[in-house]
């Protein structure tokens, strides 16, 4: 097996942070930023937008690179390149593609939340607290 090339948007709004639980997949039932691979021909910016519009059903603007972080499993090696954007649907998010749940979360529930591993850490480590502040 090779690393593959994936996305995960970073949207921010309200005191909430926008969250799929995954519904395949190795953190299948944890909560994770929408995201997946990266298709042949396809930018990082262009997958972006398409994989959170498949699984939450949200119109976004990728707004710039928020960072990276790299996810190895028994089968599977994922190289993630995070995106900070900007939601421009008016809708709520709704479940699709591979997401069992599709959800703004605010801050204060994180903590409640199975989340994948790392993603708390993650989040404070890019000032997702100082943009839900």
């Amino acid at each position: 097996m090779r690393p593959e090339v994936c996305v995960g948007a970073v949207a921010v709004r309200d005191g909430s942070v926008l969250l799929v639980r995954r519904g395949h997949g190795p953190a299948a039932g944890q909560w994770s930023v929408p995201g997946g691979r990266v298709e042949w021909g396809e930018t990082l910016a262009a997958a972006v937008v398409r994989e959170v519009a498949e699984e939450t059903g949200l119109e976004v603007v990728c707004d710039g690179f928020a960072d990276w972080v790299e996810r190895i499993g028994a089968q599977h090696h994922y190289v993630i390149a995070d995106f900070w954007v900007s939601v421009v649907s008016d809708h709520p998010p709704e479940a699709g593609d591979d997401a069992a749940e599709a959800r703004w979360v605010p801050l204060g529930e994180l903590g409640d939340l199975d989340l994948t591993a790392g993603l708390g850490d993650f989040l404070i480590h890019i000032g997702v607290l100082d943009r839900l502040a």
